[in-house]
């Protein structure tokens, strides 16, 4: 077999991959500081979010789909063995994206209901963090190849997914409210959000070289050193530019430093795809089903991809 085809395909996957920790990360994250907010700019906040999230949260689940597609048609033999080891944390993450979707949507209608509206909103925001959470647990416990998901490692892995939902949200925010007031909440909290990323990065790094020495060696890649930095310096200048007020390219900064992470991930693992059990090649399908794949998916982007752009053009001009 060819490598050409197999490499494609990792391509395919983790463009979809990436587009999804950006576009879903902020729409998680959306839901954790509508959890967490407070004080008495809060109901504003909360509406500043709604308006955010709204028009386009059901298509960033585009990605995710298509990520499981791509993988059960490119990698069958792997995404069977992750589908059943990953069963339980897979399987909570989707009810939290069952949840918070019904939740953020009849909150909206409940009108006058004021105790079912809060019951949502609690229901809305819980579920965004348990949503991320268990992404980041299986994605931790995949990297180790043990399926172990209630590790510290894994768990660790989990806190930084939902800490970096947390970064990207309050980041692409900034673009979108128009209360001035609102907008310095979110400003001072994307600042400490981007502290705490670099913090909970730490912890599974730490955990790593202590309990999975295998994976730490990963580590010790050329690309995941590179990936590592680039995700420092763009953390770096996520912070520069949201106190210097140039909240677009904090959204590209914000967006680098995710795909760094799942890049230095990728690389460091590489040619493994679950680390011990498989490679790329090892759990690849046929050369002609994986082109038949990349040609269904070329046509499927004629289509899709302006129907998004028209989407994020039509509902995400920059607040004036």
């Amino acid at each position: 077999m060819t490598l050409t085809p197999v490499m494609a395909a990792v391509a395919v996957a983790g463009i979809a991959m990436s587009l999804y920790a950006v576009l879903g990360g902020a729409d998680f994250g959306g839901g954790v500081w509508d959890l967490l907010a407070s004080g008495p700019r809060r109901a504003p906040q909360r509406a500043a979010i709604s308006e955010a999230i709204g028009p386009v949260w059901e298509a960033n689940h585009v990605w995710l789909i298509f990520a499981i597609v791509t993988s059960f048609t490119c990698f069958p033999a792997a995404f069977a063995d992750v589908a059943v080891g990953l069963y339980a944390p897979l399987s909570f993450a989707l009810v939290g994206i069952v949840l918070r979707g019904a939740a953020f949507v009849f909150r909206n209608y409940a009108g006058d209901a004021t105790a079912l509206a809060r019951t949502l909103t609690v229901v809305f925001g819980a579920a965004s963090l348990l949503a991320p959470f268990f992404l980041g647990d299986a994605l931790g416990a995949l990297a180790t190849g043990q399926y172990a998901w209630t590790s510290p490692f894994a768990l660790a892995v989990g806190v930084f997914a939902v800490t970096m939902c947390a970064q990207v949200a309050a980041t692409f925010i900034l673009r979108e409210v128009h209360d001035l007031a609102v907008r310095t909440d979110f400003r001072i909290r994307a600042v400490r959000a981007t502290i705490a990323v670099s913090v909970a990065g730490a912890i599974p790094i730490a955990l790593a070289a202590a309990t999975e020495p295998g994976l730490f060696a990963a580590l010790q890649h050329p690309v995941a050193h590179a990936a590592i930095a680039v995700a420092l310096a763009a953390g770096l200048a996520v912070i520069a530019c949201v106190v210097t007020c140039r909240d677009l390219a904090a959204r590209f900064a914000v967006a680098v430093e995710a795909v760094a992470v799942l890049g230095g991930w990728f690389g460091g693992q590489a040619p493994a795809l679950v680390p011990g059990r498989y490679t790329f090649t090892s759990a690849a399908s046929s050369d002609a089903m994986i082109v038949a794949f990349l040609v269904a998916a070329a046509c499927g982007a004629v289509l899709l991809i302006p129907s998004l752009v028209l989407l994020f053009r039509v509902f995400k001009a920059p607040a004036r």
